[in-house]
């Protein structure tokens, strides 16, 4: 009941704020500063709030941080340092319950698999949080610790936000949070058992053994509720889009578009979590990678199908597309489309792919998102036109994630080069340029 309270909160303070500043906008003041008062007060209390429940509420804050990048410039500063807070913060468990959960796990002389343990939390994240430790070869280890009573508060915590979908809508304009809570609702599950979380770490790490540009830790020890694993450290991505100069952003993006396109051929999986709380620059120039709860599971490596719809909105063949589409299941039933209007609605999606090196920004993306948001678009009619299949679901949510984050480094990726090399097929032919598509005759 208090966690449901303090949900509600969140929709009813947007509200109350909302109604005082049109007061105040009546009476006289300036609507700017009024704003800009508003969304930092809103977003401290989504902060807040979300950080402290931690389960499902501080999941949810970690999807939205991903999305930052396409909110308006005029809300984005208190958003941005409100929602990163969230993707390496929460108020730590107490020791005597980190204690608890250890001897369930690891057994009442769990102590003595360690030489040291620090039980003051390095990291917290979602549902669990990570403490400094020593194994007993020697080895530094991240011993995550998951919370007690976390998987009834996680999924009770999105049942609840569930119902403030359309109240919460504001807090992220340009998002759409109803499904963003309906695809984490049916991934959870998955998360809360870390011996499955522990199996995808190993197949990453696996295949990214020795690697020179990709780091994952390997795992030491595993339990339903408990996670050893090697110690890793270095510059947080938050930090890196925070400080970082135009060269080092340029780098992690190619780190991270290398390893998101990778992951599928080489570990047949594919790592669903793209927020920058779970990725850090090693001093060697690595890419860290962890957090391995949610993936998606690709044996064959990225569906063909997707490969094909890429490389056919690339070469402009726009009946061919939506004969696919509609073969896919990608358009509602029943519903016709023009080709033309469809090929215009995706070209933008595929413009990273049509010169050597794309600059991914801010702007960039805020643009799409108004785009296909605008009522009066024809781009939104044919957006509410298609459908996304389940089973690409995860997929289309993970690649627009990690595209979010490279528009958060605002950095400059030579993405055709790294696409070709994992997906050749999507470049297998002639591209459409951007001419070709302003002029059809």
């Amino acid at each position: 009941m208090r966690r449901t309270a303090k949900l509600a909160s969140l929709p009813l303070g947007v509200a109350g704020r909302a109604a005082a500043g049109w007061g105040r906008r009546l009476a006289g003041g300036d609507g700017e500063q009024i704003s800009g008062q508003l969304a930092a007060r809103s977003a401290e209390q989504l902060f807040a709030v979300l950080g402290e429940l931690k389960g499902g509420a501080m999941k949810f804050g970690q999807a939205l941080s991903i999305f930052e990048a396409a909110i308006p410039p005029e809300l984005a500063g208190p958003y941005r340092d409100a929602l990163t807070r969230l993707q390496s913060s929460a108020p730590p468990m107490p020791a005597r319950e980190v204690h608890r959960v250890l001897a369930e796990q690891l057994g009442r002389n769990w102590r003595e698999r360690f030489t040291e343990f620090d039980d003051e939390p390095a990291a917290a994240a979602s549902i669990g949080q990570v403490h400094r430790a020593v194994w007993r070869d020697g080895r530094k280890v991240a011993v995550k610790v998951q919370y007690p009573g976390a998987d009834e508060a996680l999924l009770s915590d999105l049942r609840q936000l569930g119902r403030f979908s359309r109240l919460l809508q504001p807090l992220v304009p340009g998002m759409e949070v109803k499904p963003l809570i309906a695809e984490l609702k049916e991934r959870m599950a998955e998360e809360l058992d870390y011996r499955d979380e522990a199996d995808n770490q190993r197949a990453f790490a696996k295949a990214f053994a020795d690697d020179p540009e990709i780091l994952i830790p390997r795992v030491v020890a595993s339990a339903p509720k408990t996670i050893v694993s090697e110690w890793v450290t270095g510059t947080p991505l938050s930090a890196v889009i925070r400080d970082g100069d135009q060269a080092t952003r340029d780098e992690v993006g190619r780190l991270l578009a290398e390893f998101h396109y990778a992951a599928p051929p080489r570990a047949g999986l594919l790592h669903a979590d793209p927020h920058p709380g779970n990725f850090q620059l090693a001093p060697d120039g690595r890419l860290i990678v962890i957090d391995f709860g949610a993936v998606a599971r690709l044996p064959d490596g990225t569906p063909r199908v997707l490969e094909d719809m890429t490389a056919m909105a690339l070469r402009g063949q726009s009946r061919e597309l939506v004969e696919r589409l509609r073969v896919e299941g990608f358009i509602r039933p029943g519903l016709q489309l023009d080709p033309e209007d469809v090929l215009a609605y995706l070209a933008p999606f595929v413009e990273p792919l049509r010169t050597e090196r794309f600059q991914f920004s801010r702007e960039w993306l805020q643009s799409q998102a108004e785009r296909v948001g605008d009522l009066r678009s024809p781009d939104f009619r044919t957006g509410r036109a298609l459908n996304l299949p389940p089973e690409h679901l995860l997929i289309h949510r993970v690649t627009f994630g990690s595209l979010a984050v490279l528009c958060q480094l605002g950095a400059e990726v030579p993405l055709r080069g790294i696409v070709g090399q994992w997906q050749p097929s999507i470049l297998d032919g002639p591209i459409l340029d951007d001419l070709a598509l302003d002029d059809p005759a």
